[in-house]
Protein backbone atom coordinates (compact mmCIF):
# COMPACT_ATOMS: atom_id res chain seq x y z
CA UNK A 1 0.00 0.00 0.00
CA UNK A 2 1.25 3.08 -1.11
CA UNK A 3 1.21 5.88 1.73
CA UNK A 4 -0.05 9.57 0.84
CA UNK A 5 2.22 12.59 1.64
CA UNK A 6 0.24 13.33 4.88
CA UNK A 7 0.29 9.98 6.16
CA UNK A 8 4.43 10.02 5.62
CA UNK A 9 4.85 13.39 7.32
CA UNK A 10 2.57 11.72 10.44
CA UNK A 11 4.85 9.13 10.93
CA UNK A 12 6.67 8.76 14.88
CA UNK A 13 9.74 7.16 15.04
CA UNK A 14 11.05 5.68 18.37
CA UNK A 15 14.81 5.02 19.09
CA UNK A 16 15.33 1.46 19.03
CA UNK A 17 15.79 -0.07 22.45
CA UNK A 18 18.30 -1.59 21.60
CA UNK A 19 20.46 0.57 20.56
CA UNK A 20 23.81 2.26 22.22
CA UNK A 21 24.80 5.49 21.32
CA UNK A 22 26.75 8.66 23.06
CA UNK A 23 26.19 12.24 22.70
CA UNK A 24 29.35 14.74 23.09
CA UNK A 25 29.16 17.73 25.02
CA UNK A 26 28.32 19.23 21.01
CA UNK A 27 25.56 16.71 20.98
CA UNK A 28 27.31 14.71 17.88
CA UNK A 29 25.83 11.43 18.33
CA UNK A 30 28.14 8.51 17.58
CA UNK A 31 26.50 4.85 17.38
CA UNK A 32 27.78 2.06 19.32
CA UNK A 33 27.64 -1.21 17.37
CA UNK A 34 28.39 -4.41 19.79
CA UNK A 35 31.27 -6.42 18.05
CA UNK A 36 30.56 -9.44 19.87
CA UNK A 37 30.94 -12.11 17.05
CA UNK A 38 32.29 -15.40 18.42
CA UNK A 39 35.47 -14.73 15.53
CA UNK A 40 36.16 -11.62 17.49
CA UNK A 41 35.85 -13.14 21.21
CA UNK A 42 38.57 -15.61 19.97
CA UNK A 43 40.85 -13.02 18.71
CA UNK A 44 40.68 -10.93 21.67
CA UNK A 45 41.49 -13.80 24.02
CA UNK A 46 44.77 -14.25 21.77
CA UNK A 47 45.20 -10.34 22.70
CA UNK A 48 44.60 -9.33 19.30
CA UNK A 49 43.40 -5.38 19.80
CA UNK A 50 39.93 -5.47 18.20
CA UNK A 51 37.52 -3.24 19.36
CA UNK A 52 34.39 -4.01 21.60
CA UNK A 53 32.04 -1.45 19.63
CA UNK A 54 32.74 0.03 16.08
CA UNK A 55 31.66 3.55 16.42
CA UNK A 56 29.79 5.57 13.62
CA UNK A 57 29.74 9.34 13.68
CA UNK A 58 27.15 10.98 12.74
CA UNK A 59 27.23 14.42 11.36
CA UNK A 60 25.34 17.50 12.51
CA UNK A 61 22.52 17.31 10.67
CA UNK A 62 21.87 13.41 11.37
CA UNK A 63 22.87 13.75 15.36
CA UNK A 64 19.96 17.05 15.27
CA UNK A 65 17.72 14.68 13.78
CA UNK A 66 18.45 11.81 15.56
CA UNK A 67 18.10 13.62 19.06
CA UNK A 68 14.56 14.54 17.50
CA UNK A 69 13.30 11.22 17.75
CA UNK A 70 11.52 10.87 20.51
CA UNK A 71 8.94 8.48 19.77
CA UNK A 72 6.51 11.24 19.96
CA UNK A 73 7.28 14.19 17.06
CA UNK A 74 6.31 13.46 13.62
CA UNK A 75 8.26 13.73 10.70
CA UNK A 76 6.80 17.37 10.36
CA UNK A 77 7.63 18.20 13.54
CA UNK A 78 11.34 17.10 13.00
CA UNK A 79 11.45 18.81 9.43
CA UNK A 80 10.30 21.81 11.09
CA UNK A 81 12.53 21.96 13.80
CA UNK A 82 15.47 20.97 11.11
CA UNK A 83 14.49 23.88 9.05
CA UNK A 84 14.38 26.21 11.53
CA UNK A 85 17.73 25.09 12.87
CA UNK A 86 19.29 24.97 9.55
CA UNK A 87 17.50 27.07 7.26
CA UNK A 88 18.17 26.78 3.24
CA UNK A 89 20.79 24.43 3.95
CA UNK A 90 18.68 21.45 4.64
CA UNK A 91 16.65 21.95 1.30
CA UNK A 92 14.86 19.88 -0.06
CA UNK A 93 13.70 19.35 3.16
CA UNK A 94 11.40 16.21 3.35
CA UNK A 95 12.98 14.33 0.20
CA UNK A 96 16.64 14.38 1.79
CA UNK A 97 14.79 14.09 5.84
CA UNK A 98 13.05 10.92 4.69
CA UNK A 99 15.61 9.49 2.76
CA UNK A 100 18.07 9.10 6.15
CA UNK A 101 14.85 8.63 8.36
CA UNK A 102 14.28 5.48 5.85
CA UNK A 103 17.63 4.58 6.06
CA UNK A 104 18.66 4.23 9.50
CA UNK A 105 15.13 2.26 9.97
CA UNK A 106 15.24 0.19 6.84
CA UNK A 107 18.78 -0.73 6.49
CA UNK A 108 20.50 -0.06 9.93
CA UNK A 109 17.53 -0.54 12.26
CA UNK A 110 18.28 2.42 14.24
CA UNK A 111 14.69 3.74 15.15
CA UNK A 112 11.46 2.22 14.33
CA UNK A 113 8.10 3.36 13.34
CA UNK A 114 5.76 3.86 16.47
CA UNK A 115 2.28 4.67 15.08
CA UNK A 116 2.24 1.82 12.56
Amino acid sequence: MLENNEDVLNIIYKISNSLEYEVDKENMVTILIKQDYKIQRFFRKLKFKIPEYKKIDLDEYGSFVFLQIDGNKTVRDIGESLEGKFGDKVHPLYERLLLFLNHIDVNCHYIEKVNI
